[in-house]
């Protein structure tokens, strides 16, 4: 046999040859989108550690809030070319939120959102005395309210709409208020670009609650610019006056005829200037606006509206009344998350809430919390353009 044909037929019947399968790679889900997620923000002085959430809706948009007075330190919008920017004002360093947030930029505000007239009120017979941290008055619970406490934060997350819930115990007499005061506060992101704020506190004592939410708004998105262009709309006929010290002298005012009116939309600019004995002791609008359908649950109250950027936003509540804050006090001492530093009028608070000075006023609706009550509330920003 020939050599070579011997070889040949070896090499073709003698060793087997091993079979190569097509390599099959690993069927694949589609991965979930990440809508909340969780980072180290800060250590305050006193050594607790600090942590920040983002959250993230369907369309993109963007919320940063920490854990340290569950202040909303970021919240986009879209203009209307479809850009997401931040539209509310924070300060550009852990330290100036930690170090007293004097202008309470994005913080919950509790156990009493307002003021008090002299950090006093009577319940039941017996006085109690709060912090004055204003003046001669108490403001936004006191030296350390509800904006300066580190709250427990248990995401919920949601592809579409992420929320996070906020915990914290007020211990009795925290801060001079009675009863121990259970509070959660939801924060939810939802797919239609609204940020609803869900509130709920129950006590063992009975005490006095009027919770709120104090984010500085912009929608131009740029922190250079006034609010004084954003076209501002309230439901409201009523107004409430204010003495020297801002406390409400208890009269009921109608806005019709006064800078006071926006019970149709018109640019904040307008009237703020105005000779206006009320305007002069607020330094601009600084005031609780009375829903003429305060009884009505959750509806629309407010729009603002930013015609550059095309930005439009609905506030909703259940609340009887809105603190509309120009931003007057505002002093260009802190720095811009945009650049330069936050002059007057660079923001204004839309805060839903009962009545100021309520516990005082018996002519103002009741906001006494009674063991075994529940108190519930609802406040709803929502975004769009036109």
């Amino acid at each position: 046999m020939n050599f070579c044909l011997l070889l040949f037929g070896i090499a073709l019947f003698g060793c087997k040859q091993e079979k190569k399968e097509p390599i099959m790679s690993e069927p694949t889900s589609k991965t979930k989108k990440e809508s909340i997620a969780k980072s180290d923000y800060a250590t305050t002085a006193d050594g607790s550690k600090i942590d920040k959430y983002t959250l993230i809706n369907a369309n993109g948009m963007k919320m940063e809030v920490i854990t340290y007075g569950g202040i909303i330190t970021s919240l986009t919008a879209p203009d209307k070319k479809g850009k997401y920017e931040d539209i509310v004002l924070g300060y550009t360093t852990a330290d100036d939120y930690f170090n007293g947030n004097p202008f309470f930029f994005g913080a919950l505000i509790g156990r009493y959102g307002n003021r008090i007239a002299k950090g006093k009120f009577t319940l039941d017979g017996k006085q109690y005395q709060l912090p004055t941290n204003d003046g001669p008055n108490h403001l936004h619970g006191g030296k350390k309210g509800f904006d300066k406490v580190i709250w427990t934060a248990t995401p919920i997350d949601n592809e579409e709409s992420p929320a996070i819930k906020l915990s914290y115990i007020s211990k009795d007499l925290e801060e001079g208020y009675p009863g121990k005061l259970t509070v959660t506060v939801t924060y939810t992101l939802t797919k239609d670009n609204t940020l609803e704020i869900a509130y709920e506190a129950e006590t063992d004592k009975k005490t006095i609650v009027n919770l709120t939410q104090h984010s500085y708004f912009n929608l131009s998105a740029n922190f250079s610019n006034t609010i004084l262009d954003h076209e501002l709309m309230l439901k409201s006929s009523i107004m409430l006056p204010v003495d020297g010290t801002l406390i409400p002298t208890g009269e009921l005012k109608t806005v019709k005829g006064t800078p006071f009116d926006f019970s149709s939309a018109k640019p904040i600019g307008n009237d703020i200037n105005k000779q206006d004995d009320q305007l002069k002791k607020g330094k601009g609008y600084d005031h609780c606006w009375i829903f003429d359908d305060k009884n009505a649950g959750v509806r629309e109250v407010a729009t603002l509206y930013h015609k550059a950027s095309g930005r439009y936003m609905q506030v909703l509540t259940d609340q009887p009344g809105i603190q509309f804050y120009s931003g007057n006090f505002l002093d260009g001492t802190k720095a811009s998350k945009t650049g330069g530093m936050y002059q007057q009028r660079s923001g204004l608070c839309l805060e839903t809430q009962h009545y100021p000075d309520a516990p005082n006023q018996p002519k103002f609706p009741s906001v006494v919390l009674n063991p075994g009550e529940k108190y519930t509330t609802k406040t709803i920003y929502k975004f769009s353009v036109k």
